[in-house]
């Protein structure tokens, strides 16, 4: 079976979402699963150069009720990282980056076999040392850590290679309706949103074994 996780590596959900998903993949080792990661952007207007992350968040959030909704969603997020491993620490985050590189490092992680590796990279530096994941240098050395070849990624980064695929490849998933992530997508018949704790996720893939998978 396959599964499509539609995410984006500046989104806090996605990443516990991630580790969720891997203690599924535990829970489910008995079965052969193909994961993809595919991308989405969660601001595509937001420009190369990123903004700083506090004038992002203070703008997204204006206003009594979204500023409460933030601090509700930080606190949970806050709560529940340590149980999967995660130390999210929103305050050294310095500036909210576009995430076009940093997905089309996940797409060529992809191609190596090692988008596991590329995603924990990208997620930590950001969530958890502040580093700026729009930054090329950054991006080649998360790429190294990651082990991906460090001159290939850089001369990669200085082209467009790819930057189409990755904005064709998030329309598509944003015409089949998906508007929020991280978003499962089980034999490509159908969705599980949010961060879902393990158990929902290890159900949806025994559930996603007993159906055919959609076939083009």
């Amino acid at each position: 079976m396959t599964v499509d996780i539609v995410s984006d590596l500046v989104c806090p959900w996605c990443w516990l979402g991630k580790r969720h998903w891997d203690e599924a993949r535990k829970l489910t080792a008995d079965i052969k699963v193909e994961t993809t990661w595919r991308p989405y952007q969660l601001d595509p207007t937001l420009a190369r150069e990123g903004r700083p992350y506090k004038d992002y968040m203070r703008e997204k959030f204006s206003g009594p009720e979204a500023s409460g909704r933030w601090k509700a969603m930080r606190d949970h997020l806050e709560q529940a990282g340590p149980g999967v491993g995660i130390d999210f620490r929103f305050d050294d985050i310095t500036m909210r980056p576009n995430t076009l590189n940093a997905h089309r490092l996940m797409r060529w992680a992809g191609g190596q076999g090692k988008t596991d590796a590329m995603a924990e990279a990208l997620f930590s530096a950001f969530f958890q040392a502040g580093r700026d994941i729009g930054d090329t240098d950054t991006l080649i050395e998360l790429a190294a850590e990651a082990g991906l070849d460090r001159d290939v990624s850089a001369d990669l980064l200085a082209t467009d290679r790819d930057e189409k695929a990755v904005w064709e490849e998030e329309l598509f998933y944003r015409k089949l309706g998906v508007s929020g992530v991280p978003t499962y997508i089980f034999n490509g018949r159908f969705a599980v949103s949010g961060a879902q704790e393990p158990a929902v996720l290890a159900d949806a893939i025994r559930q996603a074994v007993k159906e055919p998978a959609e076939t083009e």
